[in-house]
């Protein structure tokens, strides 16, 4: 199997390939802003068996004799995902060779692939790159003592994580942070989540990290949100002004909860936004 049997896009000298991790499940009961039968029904009749089921991507660029990789998935963390590495091995890429790891957000479905069972860094020659503002609210004690119960294991392991890539870890505050790449704050996720806008040959894409998780409820329903976000108002309020320029410009969009597939561009219908997959 090479990494042409898996989704890609080829902007200009840009090749980004999705990369599966597997699935997470999450309860309607965690979602806001709508009625949790209206959310399976949402499901059903857009032909998703199980509905419960939140897909992880990561996504692997080529570019000008660099490997990037943006995300790397849970590893197994809490039984979610852990296929990342596998389809990376399978598309014909060593953890070796990946040379830069951009985050988007230091959630536990995002950089639980990021250490090995041993404890060690999984990507041994990589960078680490996230938004200033990310590494410190996870780094935090203050915010590690107010968070409930259920979410101290998240804190652990983002520290793990950063700790593991201390020497090669780079926080930025905005603009390009890699060669036609560029970072785009999406408040309201979490404290610095940020998405990249990748630009070569007159083309663009833009990873939007979790700005859905359902993408078939929350993309023809923006208001909804999950109990995931740091901040549900804000997330709300980016996805709804992020849903508005995707479909405005026909932007091509990828994201770690998007399926799949992958890659998708976002339509303007009559009454509200839908998903519509590139092949």
């Amino acid at each position: 199997m090479s990494s042409l049997a898996l989704p890609s896009q080829q902007i200009g000298d840009l090749t980004i390939i999705a990369v599966s991790d597997g699935y997470l499940h999450a309860s309607f009961d965690l979602l806001a802003n709508i009625d949790p039968a209206d959310a399976a029904r949402m499901q059903e009749n857009a032909g998703i068996a199980d509905h419960t089921s939140i897909h992880i991507n990561g996504y692997l660029v080529r570019s000008g004799g660099r490997t990037i990789l943006i995300d790397a998935g849970a590893g197994g963390f809490k039984q979610w995902g852990g296929r990342l590495k596998t389809n990376l091995l399978l598309a014909g890429i060593q953890p070796s060779e990946i040379d830069a790891i951009l985050l988007t957000h230091a959630h536990p479905d995002h950089v639980g692939g990021l250490m090995d069972a041993s404890g060690t860094a999984a990507f041994p020659n990589a960078e680490l790159v996230a938004h200033h503002l990310e590494v410190a609210f996870w780094q935090d004690d203050g915010n590690l003592s107010r968070a409930p119960e259920r979410a101290r294991g998240n804190f652990l392991l983002a520290r793990q994580a950063f700790d593991g890539y201390r020497d090669r870890l780079r926080a930025f505050d905005g603009g390009e942070v890699l060669p036609g790449i560029t970072a785009v704050p999406l408040p309201g996720h979490t404290a610095g989540h940020t998405g990249y806008r990748l630009d070569s040959g007159g083309k663009s894409l833009l990873v939007w990290g979790d700005i859905v998780h359902f993408p078939q409820i929350q993309v023809p329903r923006p208001e909804v949100s999950i109990a995931f976000d740091q901040d549900a108002h804000l997330a709300a309020e980016t996805r709804a002004r992020l849903l508005d320029l995707a479909s405005s410009e026909r932007l091509l969009i990828a994201g770690m909860h998007l399926g799949e597939l992958g890659f998708a561009r976002i339509e303007r219908k009559k009454l509200a936004y839908g998903v519509a997959y590139e092949a």
